[in-house]
This record gives structure tokens, C-alpha cells and sequence, in this order.
């Protein structure tokens, strides 16, 4: 049983860091954060076999304790395991700040330089990962994340405040950092007596990471989603949705009604295209069209029903019986008109998906009925 320290284990990257380990075998998590006695950080250090020190200060009430939480806590750490005599591994996490000359960015170099000369005494390895702006679940909005202050102001309904939006920041996800970290307790990165990354790494402005974040609210209006092909929306649009409140989760629908049910859209997007849900009432058909191009899926989620194909220049009516009891998808070539027809007295719902978001515009649907009179 491996036994894991954790600093900071109360801090963004401590928690989901610990959630990832929690899912660890054979890992026990010793937990020390800053309410802790230094006492306990002790009896942590006799037993660890690695140790993850996340712990620092970024936002202090007086400049002097950047000095005492990222250097002092980083030495007090070394001076306990020297005294123990033990050489455990240490991960550190730093920040791409100690490159500068500010209070925080001396005090987090000091904290390095610390802990690689204790790896060149003691023979202990040492990894220090300096990290740009970390972004993702857990984060304190108003605090020291831009893109935290951003998800919570803008899905609050809040301003926010942009003072260049060509300013350019560098980010990184919180789950690449915590995966970088797994990677030592997994035995497949190498200790390194300089600073190492955590990548990938997206560098946007604050005026596009903006306006990306303003599409990720507009979706339920517009029901558009986002190409979440690309790695840093789709784990955009993951933070963001972690910031809304409990009682903000879920969203209505524009239903549309007429006398054969009722139909909604879900979600649109351009390279995915769109899905939709009808509730159709007893013996309604729905359809009697086809398409040039588009092509769709229906699936019966509950009732009985036949979907009916005729090749536009063919007298033959092709049938499928599809159950809700049964899920199945039937295809929609282009070239067939169709239609779908509930077969029972009850409510059947269908659930539809087409390759192109509808454009009344040009709706690609023409008229024609499947069963000739």
C-alpha cells in the first residue's frame, strides 16, 4: 500500500488531485493543508512514499508570507525528511512566475532551488512542474483564475472586467496537470533536476477566452454546440458548466404543437449536425418527404410504429415495425421519401437525428407521399 502525501489537499489542484487518487488502488492519501498543526505534517512525512507538495500562498494579507508559505513550508519539508533520514519522492508544483522578479515569483524560485538541492544531497527524486494558469472544476472564481472568474461571473449573469482584451495568458487544464502527476506515482516520468511542464498548454487572449465563454452560456438559448473536437473548448465548456448553481442545471425547450404531438430540438452543431424529440399522438403519420442530401436516424424510444420507404422513382413501399420495447436506429437514405406512423392509441416519442442543422432558408424537404393513392 502505497502511502501518498498530499499538501494543499484542500486547494484546487489537492482536490482533484485526490479524487484521482482516491481511484487509485493500493494508495492510502494523507491529507495536510494549511488549518493543519505542523505536527501532523510530521507524522505524515515518516510515512510517505510519495509526496505531492501543492501546498503555497498566491493571495497573501501581507507580502512576507510568500516567503513563509512557499519557500519556509517547501524547507521546513526537506529539514523533517533530512532529520528522518528518509527520500521519499517529491513532486512539486511551482509556478511559471518563478521566473520573474515579484515577491511571489522569488519566494516559489527559493522553494525550487530548496528542493533540488535536497535532491542533489539526499538522492531523493525530485520533480518540480512549473505551471501556467491552471483552469477547470473546483477553481475559487475572483481569486487568482481568470477563467474561473469568467465561468462564474458570466453564468451568474455578472460583468466582467477586461482591462486589455489583447492581453495574451497561457493556460493549462487541471486534468492534464493531475494526469502529469499520475504519471510519477505510475512510474513513467523520470525525476529531473530542472523544472518540467505540464502540457498541453492553449494560449488565447482574454477577449477571445470572452467570447468563447459567452457562446458556452448562449447554447441553451441557441442550442448550438461548440466543435468539441477542439481540446480546449471541450475542456471550456466542462469548466464552465461546473460553475452553475444546483439549482441551475436544467433548461426548457422550444416545444412546437400542433394537432399530431409535439416537437423539440435538443442540440445543434455544425459539423455534427442536430438532434430532435417528437411525442406523436395514436395513429398520426408524420413525414411524407424526402431529401437530396440530408440524411437522418430515427429511434423509437416509446410506442409502437411503422417506418415506411419508397424510392422516389419505385411504386415499392419498404416497411420497418420499430418498438420502443426494442430500441432500434433505421437510417434515412436520401432519395426515399418517408414517413412514420404510431401504430398504437398511446403517446409515441422518437428520437431523431439529422446531419445538418435545418436552414428554412434552404430546408433540403420536399413534399411527396409514401404510399401512392
Amino acid at each position: 500500500m502505497n502511502k501518498i502525501l498530499v499538501t494543499g489537499s484542500d486547494g484546487f489542484v489537492g482536490k482533484n488531485l485526490r479524487m484521482a487518487l482516491a481511484r487509485t488502488e493500493n494508495v492510502h492519501v494523507l491529507c495536510f493543508d494549511v488549518s493543519d498543526d505542523l505536527a501532523v505534517l510530521e507524522s505524515h512525512l515518516r510515512q510517505a512514499d510519495i509526496i505531492f507538495h501543492l501546498a503555497g500562498v498566491n493571495r497573501p494579507k501581507d507580502v512576507e508570507e510568500f516567503a513563509t508559505g512557499n519557500t519556509g513550508l517547501t524547507e521546513t519539508i526537506v529539514s523533517l525528511l533530512e532529520k528522518e533520514g528518509r527520500t521519499p519522492a517529491i513532486v512539486m508544483s511551482s509556478s511559471t512566475q518563478a521566473a520573474l522578479d515579484n515577491p511571489y515569483g522569488r519566494s516559489k524560485k527559493a522553494a525550487e532551488d530548496a528542493l533540488f538541492d535536497y535532491g542533489r544531497r539526499t538522492g531523493a527524486p525530485v520533480y518540480v512542474y512549473r505551471l501556467t494558469n491552471v483552469f477547470g472544476k473546483w477553481s475559487r472564481p475572483n481569486y487568482n483564475s481568470v477563467v474561473s472568474t469568467f465561468c462564474h461571473n458570466i453564468s451568474h449573469g455578472l460583468d466582467i472586467t477586461i482591462s486589455d482584451p489583447g492581453n495574451v495568458v497561457e493556460l493549462v487544464y487541471i486534468d492534464d496537470v493531475v494526469a502529469e502527476f499520475m504519471r510519477v506515482l505510475e512510474g513513467n516520468a523520470e525525476p529531473s533536476s530542472q523544472c518540467l511542464p505540464a502540457t498541453p498548454t492553449y494560449r488565447t487572449t482574454l477577449g477571445e477566452l470572452a467570447e468563447r465563454i459567452y457562446r458556452l452560456r448562449d447554447i441553451r438559448a441557441s442550442l448550438v454546440i461548440p466543435d468539441l473536437s477542439d481540446d480546449f473548448t471541450r475542456k471550456l465548456h466542462a469548466t464552465y458548466l461546473s460553475y452553475l448553481e444546483t439549482n441551475d442545471f436544467s433548461y426548457g425547450l422550444d416545444m412546437k404543437t400542433d394537432n399530431r404531438g409535439a416537437l423539440a430540438e435538443l442540440i445543434k452543431s455544425a459539423p455534427f449536425g442536430q438532434m430532435f424529440v417528437s411525442r406523436t399522438h395514436g395513429g398520426v403519420t408524420r413525414g411524407n418527404h424526402f431529401h437530396d442530401s440530408k440524411i437522418e436516424k430515427f429511434c423509437v424510444l416509446q410506442g409502437e410504429a411503422a417506418i415506411r420507404f419508397r424510392h422516389v422513382f419505385s411504386d415499392d413501399v419498404i416497411e420497418y415495425r420499430v418498438s420502443g420495447d426494442n430500441w432500434q436506429v433505421v437510417d434515412i437514405p436520401p432519395g426515399y421519401t418517408h414517413h412514420i406512423e404510431n401504430l398504437g392509441d398511446g403517446e409515441m416519442i422518437t428520437l431523431f437525428w439529422a446531419n445538418q442543422i435545418f436552414d428554412p432558408g434552404t430546408p433540403d424537404t420536399y413534399f411527396l407521399p409514401v404510399e401512392k393513392p
